[in-house]
C-alpha cells in the first residue's frame, strides 16, 4: 500500500490478538493513571515514566507534539480491554522516511509478557508495511538496562552511544543509547516477533 499524507498525520488504531493500540485522549487519564499504581514506575529516575499526578500534563505535553506533526501518541489495552500503558511513534520524518518508537511503558501485570512483543509487531508492521518508513529507530538511556536488553530481543542493532545527548526527567545528562532496524531487516524482526507470540502467546515472558 503506497503511503499518503494522512499515514503521517492520522493517528491509526492498531489491534491484534493481545493488544490494543488507540489514538491517546486526555479522556484516558483516570484509567492511565490506575495503571501506573501507586507510582513505582516513575520512581526509576532514567525513565520518561509520569508519576500518577502528572498524567494530564502528560497527556498534554504529548498531545501539544503530536499537533505539531512530530508525534503519534497511543494508549495501550491488554486483552481484556484495560488500559495498562503507553507508547507513541516520535521524530516522524516524511522525508527519509523515518520514526522513533518510544516513550513505552506498561502496568507492572504485563511487563515483558505477549503484550509488548504484539504491540511493537503492530508498531513495526505499521510504520514499515503502512507508512513506507525504511527505518524505524529506538533510543532508551544508558542506565536502562532492561529497556536496552528488550530492544536488542526485537532484533534491533545497536547503531551507537549518544553522549551528553539529553537530559533525564530529573535533570541528570543523559547518555542515549540508538538502535535501529532497517527496512531490509523487517522481514526477519516480523518472522522473529511472529514465532516468539507462537511459541508464548500473551501471557508468556518474552
Amino acid at each position: 500500500m503506497p503511503a499518503t499524507a494522512d499515514h503521517w498525520s492520522v493517528v491509526p488504531t492498531l489491534r491484534g490478538q493481545h493488544v490494543a493500540l488507540e489514538p491517546l485522549q486526555a479522556a484516558h487519564a483516570g484509567d492511565l493513571r490506575a495503571a501506573l499504581g501507586a507510582g513505582e514506575l516513575s520512581r526509576l529516575w532514567y525513565t520518561s515514566v509520569p508519576a500518577p499526578e502528572q498524567v494530564e500534563s502528560y497527556i498534554s505535553a504529548a498531545l501539544d507534539v503530536q499537533d505539531q506533526g512530530k508525534a503519534m501518541a497511543f494508549a495501550v489495552r491488554d486483552a481484556s480491554g484495560d488500559i495498562v500503558g503507553s507508547t507513541r511513534y516520535y521524530d516522524l520524518d516524511q522525508s527519509v522516511p523515518r520514526v522513533q518508537i518510544g516513550y513505552t511503558w506498561y502496568a507492572p501485570k504485563v511487563q515483558r509478557t505477549g503484550l509488548n512483543t504484539e504491540a511493537k509487531l503492530l508498531l513495526l508492521g505499521h510504520a514499515f508495511e503502512t507508512m513506507g518508513s525504511i527505518c524505524v529507530g529506538f533510543e532508551t538511556s544508558w542506565f536502562n538496562l532492561a529497556s536496552r536488553a528488550a530492544i536488542a530481543r526485537l532484533g534491533a542493532k545497536q547503531d551507537g552511544i549518544l553522549r551528553s545527548h539529553r537530559r533525564h526527567a530529573d535533570g541528570s545528562v543523559r547518555d542515549t543509547v540508538a538502535f535501529s532496524i532497517i527496512e531490509s531487516e523487517w522481514p526477519a524482526v516480523k518472522r522473529n516477533l511472529l514465532h516468539k507470540l507462537q511459541n508464548h502467546g500473551a501471557s508468556g515472558r518474552d
